[in-house]
């Protein structure tokens, strides 16, 4: 029997069926994180390959669609980071995934050039299915110069029966030839009461999809991967004081390119506090009072260079105590001791 795909979310489903109504062998789907560009993406991989496709997609009952579901369809080449295939149960090639278990090397955590070139190579075979071939890049930001280059040739002089679809959350960091040779969409931001319901109806109570919501920054499906992380909402609200008392368990649990975004976040709300805005990703009232703007501003800075190498730590462990022990340093503001006056005395 064949797997239906999974509820797809309205905003998704309505751009899909916007973009399905147009012509183009290749699109580029652009915005923020958490939008829904693999999602929507994989919607018009779908579409294109299923046996009876309708103006609002997929069928989702033929063996297709059955292909796409269970990651073995013939005519479809998905090109992701090795890391964020793992992740989303997209198998790597037989000799990726064997450096990988014998511990030669770690998961890529860019699109590997040969990963590329093996993609150029479908784009030139005959379709299996008579329903021509689909290529989906994600996050296509994660391509170096060499693998981008290998697919601008492909790009420019595309076979007859191939289509792509790159999903970006970085399209500025693009080579400018690429953008230029596909049909761009930037993805629509859902409204607050749709992202409600939407989380409700994966299982996610309205209160803790209101938190991750606020906690994602209003993105939809990086509120329902935090949902759905292990880390309760209330958990959330505590990490700010926990910070303030220099207690490293507040970012236990994450890898440290996450606790470097988690205190990023935790930055940019003490300093709009400071500032008198309203804080964007945590309560106003789970954030600790007294950090000097200084204070916050030489953080910001050094959050930004640990931002740039967080993703190779030499050292995971040490590297969250560290990350801890200056979100401390910056947010905990001793009161400064008043030297008293010696009396003056008298003649």
């Amino acid at each position: 029997m064949s797997e239906a795909p999974s509820a797809v979310a309205p905003w998704i489903a309505s751009q899909r069926d916007q973009l399905l109504a147009q012509r183009g062998h290749a699109w580029l789907l652009h915005g923020p994180a958490g939008l829904g560009q693999y999602e929507l993406a994989l919607e018009l991989v779908r579409a294109w390959l299923c046996d009876a496709p309708t103006a609002q997609g997929a069928c989702g009952q033929c063996a297709s669609c059955h292909g796409v579901n269970v990651r073995t369809h013939a005519d479809l080449c998905v090109l992701l980071p090795e890391t964020v295939a793992l992740q989303l149960g997209w198998p790597l090639p037989e000799k990726a995934q064997a450096d990988i278990d014998d511990k030669k090397r770690k998961p890529s955590r860019e699109i590997r050039v040969e990963a590329m070139r093996d993609a150029v190579e479908f784009a030139q075979r005959t379709s299996s299915r008579g329903r021509g071939k689909a290529v989906l890049v994600f996050p296509a930001e994660q391509m170096n110069h060499i693998t981008a280059n290998a697919l601008l040739k492909t790009l420019e002089e595309p076979p007859g029966d191939v289509r792509f679809v790159l999903a970006t959350e970085a399209a500025h960091e693009l080579l400018p030839t690429i953008r230029s040779r596909c049909l761009a969409h930037t993805m629509v931001w859902p409204q607050p009461q749709q992202m409600q319901q939407w989380l409700a109806a994966q299982g996610v109570a309205p209160d803790a999809g209101a938190t991750w919501l606020r906690a994602s920054g209003g993105r939809p499906h990086d509120a329902l991967a935090l949902a759905r992380s292990g880390r309760s909402p209330a958990a959330w609200a505590l990490i700010p004081q926990a910070l303030a008392r220099g207690d490293p368990s507040a970012l236990a649990g994450l890898e440290p390119a996450q606790a470097v975004q988690v205190l990023q976040k935790l930055c940019h709300d003490l300093l709009a506090q400071h500032l008198g805005a309203a804080p964007h990703y945590f309560a106003a009232a789970d954030l600790p009072t007294g950090a000097t703007l200084g204070a916050l501003t030489r953080w910001s800075r050094a959050l930004v260079q640990h931002a740039r190498t967080a993703e190779h730590p030499f050292n995971a462990g040490l590297m969250l105590e560290a990350l801890a022990a200056q979100a401390h340093q910056a947010i905990y503001s001793p009161p400064r001791s008043r030297s008293v006056a010696a009396p003056e005395r008298q003649a």
